[in-house]
């Protein structure tokens, strides 16, 4: 190939990258609204979600904030509950409703990882000695050194997400003390979002499209949510959220440590 043919196919390959993370920044950006949404629930939206989750409709209890919650959260399965059941002595029974759904979305995760496409580039990876961590860099500055797109995508997207959104909810649940296995609802868009961002990008496709559906509409219409086997507590959205402050609808209020 001729060197002005070279230099053209090398800029078209940047442009194309530059583009993508374009695109990455405005679904990023839409993804972070929804995590800090404080518009009522969509109740029939979210029940509907869940349903589709637990394949059958289990009872719905409404609360309006996490605090309210702890009263019906007597008997649902806990972390270490969740691990007996991944153990080599399992206990005896079924297991929970939450071991399902966590198993479930372990396995959708991993089919849009067993999908993805890398864009091409206009210039090789830094090299890396075997098993280091790519370094973590601004999204400009790792396009300029050509770190993968699935790397770049991942820190400034599911990463970038992940440290905001955990920094709310762990605040809250660091006020509510120990609880049963739960799922965020809105604040699980960080890892959402980065998928959203793969699949209207077209760099993966993942198998599992309905049951996708299912948890982006959850984190597009729902808080908080602890499931139990024949029942699922379900928290409304905040009334106020603020950086240091978050507000619920009965008045409850969590103010992070300064």
């Amino acid at each position: 190939m001729r060197p002005r043919a070279v230099i053209a196919l090398a800029r078209r390959d940047a442009a194309l990258r530059t583009n993508l993370w374009q695109q990455a920044v405005e679904i990023r950006r839409e993804w972070l609204d929804i995590g800090f949404s404080t518009e009522p629930a969509d109740r029939q939206v979210t029940e509907e979600a869940i349903a589709s989750i637990y394949h059958r409709r289990p009872r719905f209890v409404w609360v309006d904030s996490p605090r309210a919650a702890l009263e019906h959260l007597h008997g649902l399965p806990t972390h270490e509950d969740l691990r007996s059941w991944v153990a080599s002595r399992r206990p005896p029974g079924r297991p929970p409703i939450a071991s399902d759904i966590a198993a479930g979305l372990s396995f959708l995760r991993s089919t849009v990882d067993e999908t993805y496409t890398e864009p091409p580039s206009d210039r090789p990876a830094p090299k890396r000695k075997k098993g280091e961590s790519w370094p973590v860099l601004p999204p400009e500055r790792a396009l300029e050194m050509g770190l993968p797109f699935r790397e770049i995508l991942a820190q400034g997207v599911r990463d970038s997400l992940f440290r905001t959104f955990s920094a709310f909810y762990l605040n809250v649940r660091a006020a509510l003390g120990p609880t049963p296995v739960c799922w965020y609802g809105q604040q699980d868009a960080w890892w959402i979002a980065h998928v959203d961002v793969l699949r209207r990008l077209g760099l993966a496709a993942p198998g599992a499209g309905r049951e996708l559906a299912a948890w982006e509409a959850l984190a597009r219409s729902a808080g908080w949510w602890w499931p139990g086997d024949d029942r699922c507590v379900l928290v409304e959205r905040p009334a106020l959220v603020q950086p240091k402050r978050v507000e619920y609808r009965d008045g409850w209020t969590v103010t992070a440590a300064v």
